[in-house]
């Protein structure tokens, strides 16, 4: 019997600023080994290296890699230089997964299409209602078309600069005109009276950027609520949400789903296994 040659090592990484505490590698390497795969998956940061993003992109593909995921705050840039591979992320302008192909690079958003599955996964069919977004930079411009495809009423849009809140509202006008859209204002985020939902798409709570997008003191009655920062899980942001009730969902969903929706981009495999894949990630955590 001829013995069929073991598949070659996926060269896979991360492309970011302040990426050093991230969870990816575990998650693309388990995902490997769920499919009796070799992955290795690097941590590179442009800064470090004294060189913009577009160099570092050139970089790796001269170097053999697979595909690289994207993070803050390269996400837009991603998008603007990269041929979409799906005809969304033009339409939003944020790009979180890149795979090198004999074609040329082509850009994904899998923030987008996971967002989609925590949040069914978490909430099942009930509709987000209003929302109040937070931070309309690159996962909030995936997480705000996630919301529209969900058949969110409408999104409230608060971020400190007033031409990304204007930029995400006219792409939304294209990909979703039922759904309204609206420019908040910074004292929206003190009173959540009238919201279903409230997510956080800033960096604020992550490692490295401690804070709440959020005011001591907020008041109202969300129903549940979103932090896209997962590392940690326990932020600032989920204590204030879960005290005023809300039902939450937790950013490392998202880092869970986008993962394993970036994966089977990079392997063109299929995860059969990702019950699996989430119990030895959270035994090594």
């Amino acid at each position: 019997m001829t013995q069929q040659p073991s598949p070659r090592t996926l060269r896979l990484g991360l492309i970011g600023g302040n990426i050093t505490a991230t969870r990816s590698p575990a998650l693309h390497v388990t995902c490997g080994l769920s499919l009796n795969r070799n992955v290795t998956y690097d941590l590179i940061i442009p800064a470090e290296r004294g060189k913009g993003f577009s160099e570092v992109l050139a970089d790796c593909a001269a170097q053999g890699f697979d595909g690289v995921n994207v993070t803050y705050p390269f996400k837009e840039e991603a998008a603007a230089q990269v041929q979409p591979g799906d005809p969304v992320v033009a339409a939003m302008g944020a790009a979180n997964t890149v795979k090198f192909t004999p074609m040329g690079p082509l850009a994904f958003n899998t923030d987008h299409s996971g967002f989609k599955a925590a949040y069914h996964a978490t909430f099942g069919a009930v509709l987000p209602g209003r929302v109040l977004l937070l931070g309309t930079g690159g996962v909030g411009r995936a997480v705000a078309f996630g919301l529209a495809d969900l058949h969110a009423t409408e999104l409230v849009l608060v971020d400190m600069d007033p031409a990304k809140v204007e930029s995400l509202a006219a792409a939304l006008a294209s990909h979703a005109p039922l759904m309204k859209v609206t420019a908040g204002r910074a004292e929206n985020a003190a009173e959540l009276s009238g919201f279903d939902g409230v997510v956080n798409c800033t960096p604020l709570g992550m490692v490295g950027r401690e804070g709440s997008p959020l005011p001591e003191g907020v008041t109202g009655a969300p129903r549940w609520a979103f932090d896209a920062v997962y590392t940690p899980i326990n932020t600032q942001f989920r204590a204030q949400v879960e005290a005023l009730g809300a039902e939450f969902l937790s950013g490392y969903e998202l880092y869970f789903h986008q993962g394993i929706d970036a994966f089977e981009i990079f392997s063109d495999q299929h995860v059969a296994a990702p019950a699996w894949v989430r119990e030895i990630i959270q035994r090594g955590s």
